[in-house]
């Protein structure tokens, strides 16, 4: 086998085989490898790399004996016409002739095909006549354009000149409705990534931004002024040379990022996603401790993204105004001496206004703002918006009158209806506000977030705009309420702005805000007072989602500590519209009805301690009292004796009657009363209870009992997210658990007995308890979280509270349990979090005799429980 890569063109008959040509395309992508190494123009590599293929097939197509047949050509189509193939590239190939293929060539043009395939290549191919091309092409859009691209690679040049001839004329796609199609198609590819550029797990060729923005522009150029490049959309008027520029320099970018990704897979793949960017970022030199690598790559890339989004916006404006005659005959509204209104679209009304007066900006958006019907800025005033940006030499903050008019901004009812999205999606946020500057593609490299910083934030003014609507009261019913009463939204608004701004700068993100949060107050005229709100919102932004999610909100004590943090009712109001916006714009999938029944309990149960006052705790005896009278009520209208009730009862301990409902406890006893089995008893509630359903477990009481039922559970890919773990008086177990299905949602009707029969089953197990085995998928495994176990201090000293992070593998849950029941501890109650690829989990313990853990114990424990969730991941 020959060692040294060899031209095509040079290869003789005898290595024409599968062995020597794998080999040669083995040699030539090794040498592309070392080349990118090397830092050769990525550009170069990418037309070299089609040249070679294009030598390879012309050679096959010479060696196959297609050049005898006058009416056949090979074409490449899509972005192999381009002449551009990345490492994994699809080959798309377009075999043609005249009127159908002789039988005599078929068996041959399978060989050829075969043996394409046989050398791994990603190839796409047709074969069909010239009218069988055209009819396709009439009927998909996807052909039309591919057909836009085509290049004759070898074979029949008049039969390749008919077909440019008929998909140029002006029947085939005409250039108004291919326009209107592409922009269509671009809309809903656009709608598939949330219609923003900032995924976390991004598409570097189909994401808002990406390589598909950037065809498309070429695309619509090509079908209507015949431009083959970006540099000839320059001459047409359309691109000025400082963005064709700018477009290049962005293309070239996500094409050394792209053919990085291609040279880490083995399958054709253009998601930038978490186990690959740590790979790409060393190939492409980007260094830091940590993840500092991978955040400063990524930061470029959505940078690149915004840019290549904007120009695209702005292109296709300028192009439907070509194409379509668009916007000259709409009607004009002047708005002010600087602004005027085209149909849905804002322009300046004099040519240099921004550079001249840079506060006018800020005006723009006051206008966009006071007008709902204004969509979008229009293509000429963007541009002169993009030059202006670029010339700035200061913030606009340090600019009295744009500072005057930011505050009027944040005081506008409309404010959030478009104006502030629009002021970041121009970048103009970034330059008015030097700190939001530094979080625009800020990457948060976990699975809990999923979109950049910057992106999150404004999703949050989204949120919060949303409170106003009465649509959205189902979802969020407090927010809907309070929002329309907040005295100062704008503080709200300004909160929402910091409340991440101090990410990605080391140090306590929440401190960060909260101190340059009040500065900017201050700085813009707000009073002391309004300036601490701000402040404290964006210092404890998070401080009720983890009470509520990682607390026992159910404990009168951390309802007392969690009012003593907020102080007043004002405070309350302003800090769950804020807590609500920020977990649904976390991710699209964490908000759920779990959360929301968490919260809201949180928040009356708050509101109840703050109206009470904090000096009044709440009578625990009189709460018991009432919960058993309405239990017993509901269990004598069923025909339960109240001295059977009262004998059932004095098994139980006080704390079971203040942790339940009155519900709860007749369905519990209901139950009970009726057992007469040596056999566990399991119930699973039929309506879902606070977002999920509920399971309780009576049974004697064990050690293994929380990890036996919660390895069950996960076999069934269930999740518990809440349990409450409670023993009677002569040693029974009367434990509840809040359980969801795979899509954090209460477990449907139809799965009840399974999981009861389960759950029985398990717990009539003697011996080791079976842990889940499910493999850890290859997405999680990308991340690296630090088991940590911390020990927390009780005001009473009686109870252990655990606070464990570790990373959020298959059957963790089960092995903690199993842990905690060798170590022999006794488990009281649990809050299990799951933050993207982190376990936040809360347990309440004591030792055998009921009492708080030792320090020996808690370091046994800890030992113990690294040593599980480590070995197990």
């Amino acid at each position: 086998m020959n060692d040294v890569l060899l031209k095509p063109q040079d290869l003789t008959e005898e290595q024409l085989n599968v062995t020597e040509l794998k080999h040669q395309l083995t040699l030539f992508g090794d040498a592309q490898k070392v080349a990118f190494l090397a830092h050769a123009p990525v550009n170069d590599l990418v037309y070299q790399r089609a040249e070679f293929m294009d030598a390879l097939l012309q050679r096959l197509w010479q060696h196959y004996a297609f050049n005898h047949n006058p009416n056949l050509a090979l074409i490449a189509v899509g972005g192999y016409g381009r002449s551009e193939l990345h490492p994994l590239s699809d080959i798309d190939l377009l075999i043609l002739s005249e009127s159908g293929i002789e039988k005599q060539y078929e068996t041959r043009l399978s060989e050829f095909v075969t043996l394409l395939w046989d050398l791994k290549l990603e190839v796409g191919h047709s074969v069909r006549t010239l009218s069988e091309c055209l009819d396709v092409g009439l009927n998909d859009l996807t052909v039309a354009t591919n057909l836009q691209e085509a290049r004759l690679l070898c074979g029949s040049e008049r039969i390749f000149h008919q077909l440019k001839n008929c998909i140029h004329s002006e029947h085939f796609w005409p250039s108004d409705k291919f326009f209107q199609a592409k922009v269509q198609e671009q809309r809903d590819r656009h709608a598939r990534y949330h219609d923003t550029a900032y995924n976390l797990e991004p598409d570097i060729k189909s994401s808002p931004g990406g390589l598909r923005d950037i065809h498309t522009l070429s695309w619509i150029a090509r079908r209507h002024f015949g431009a083959t490049s970006l540099r000839e959309m320059s001459k047409y008027g359309f691109l000025t040379d400082a963005e064709f520029r700018e477009l290049d320099e962005c293309q070239t970018m996500l094409w050394r990022i792209r053919f990085a990704l291609h040279l880490e897979l083995r399958r054709y793949d253009n998601r930038l996603t978490f186990s690959h960017q740590p790979s790409v970022a060393e190939t492409l030199e980007y260094k830091g401790e940590g993840n500092r690598g991978i955040e400063l790559m990524m930061k470029d890339f959505y940078r690149t993204l915004g840019r290549v989004s904007e120009l695209n916006k702005m292109l296709i404006r300028l192009f439907a105004q070509a194409i379509e005659d668009e916007p000259d005959h709409k009607k004009i509204e002047v708005l002010s001496d600087d602004f005027q209104r085209r149909g849905r679209q804002i322009e300046a009304r004099k040519p240099a206004l921004f550079q001249a007066r840079p506060d006018t900006i800020i005006d723009m958006f006051l206008h966009i703002a006071n007008d709902k019907s204004i969509e979008s800025i229009s293509a000429p005033t963007l541009r002169q918006l993009r030059t202006a940006r670029r010339r700035l030499n200061r913030f606009l903050c340090d600019i009295p009158e744009a500072k005057e008019k930011f505050i009027e901004l944040t005081r506008h009812p409309n404010a959030l209806h478009k104006a502030f999205l629009l002021m970041h999606k121009h970048g103009v946020l970034s330059a008015y506000l030097p700190q939001w500057s530094q979080i625009v593609g800020q990457m948060q490299f976990d699975l809990f977030h999923a979109y950049t910083v910057d992106e999150h934030t404004v999703r949050l003014l989204k949120h919060i705009n949303g409170f106003r609507n009465t649509e959205n009261r189902e979802t969020h019913p407090i927010c809907c309420d309070i929002y329309p009463r907040l005295a100062k939204p704008e503080l709200l608004l300004l909160a929402a702005i910091f409340h991440d701004i101090g990410k990605g700068r080391g140090g306590d993100h929440s401190e960060i805000g909260a101190e340059e949060s009040y500065t900017f107050c201050i700085e813009h005229g707000f009073s002391r007072p309004e300036a601490n709100l701000v402040s404290w919102l964006v210092k404890n932004h998070l401080l009720m989602s983890v009470t509520a999610q990682r607390r026992d909100i159910y404990d009168p004590d951390v309802i007392t500590e969690f009012a003593k943090s907020v102080r007043d009712e004002e405070r309350l109001d302003y800090l769950i519209c804020l807590t609500v916006a920020d977990i649904n714009a976390t991710n699209p999938e964490l908000w759920n009805s779990w959360k929301r029944t968490l919260l809201a309990e949180l928040y009356y149960s708050t509101q109840k301690a703050l109206r009470r006052g904090l000096e009044n705790p709440p009578d625990i005896r009189e709460r018991i009292r009432h919960n058993q009278q309405l239990a017993s009520a509901l269990l004598r209208m069923n025909g339960h004796p109240p001295r059977e009730i009262e004998l059932l009862w004095q098994r139980f301990k006080a704390d079971y009657f203040l942790r339940h409902t009155h519900k709860q406890i007749a369905w519990h006893s209901e139950n009970i009363l009726a057992h007469d089995s040596d056999e566990p008893l399991v119930l699973v509630s039929k309506n879902a209870t606070r977002g999920g359903t509920e399971l309780f477990v009576y049974s004697q009481d064990r050690p293994s009992l929380f990890a036996r039922v919660v390895a069950s559970l996960d076999k069934k890919n269930l999740s518990v997210h809440d349990a409450q773990i409670m023993t009677s008086k002569d040693g029974f177990a009367l434990d509840t658990f809040m359980v969801l299905d795979a899509n954090n949602e209460a477990i449907s009707s139809d799965r009840h007995t399974k999981i009861k029969e389960g759950v029985t089953h398990a717990l009539m197990q003697e011996g080791t308890i079976t842990l889940p085995c499910r493999r850890a998928s290859r997405k999680l495994m990308a991340f690296n979280v630090k088991t940590q176990v911390n020990f927390l201090p009780t005001r009473t000293g009686r109870r252990t509270l655990i606070e464990l992070v570790a990373l959020d593998t298959p059957g963790l849950l089960a092995r903690v349990g199993a842990i905690l029941a060798r170590e022999k501890v006794s488990l009281q109650a649990a809050k299990i979090t799951t933050i993207g690829e982190r376990a936040e989990d809360f347990f309440i313990v004591t030792d055998t005799e009921r009492q708080s853990l030792s320090e020996e114990q808690q370091t046994s424990l800890r030992e113990a429980l690294f040593d599980a969730i480590n070995d197990a991941s």
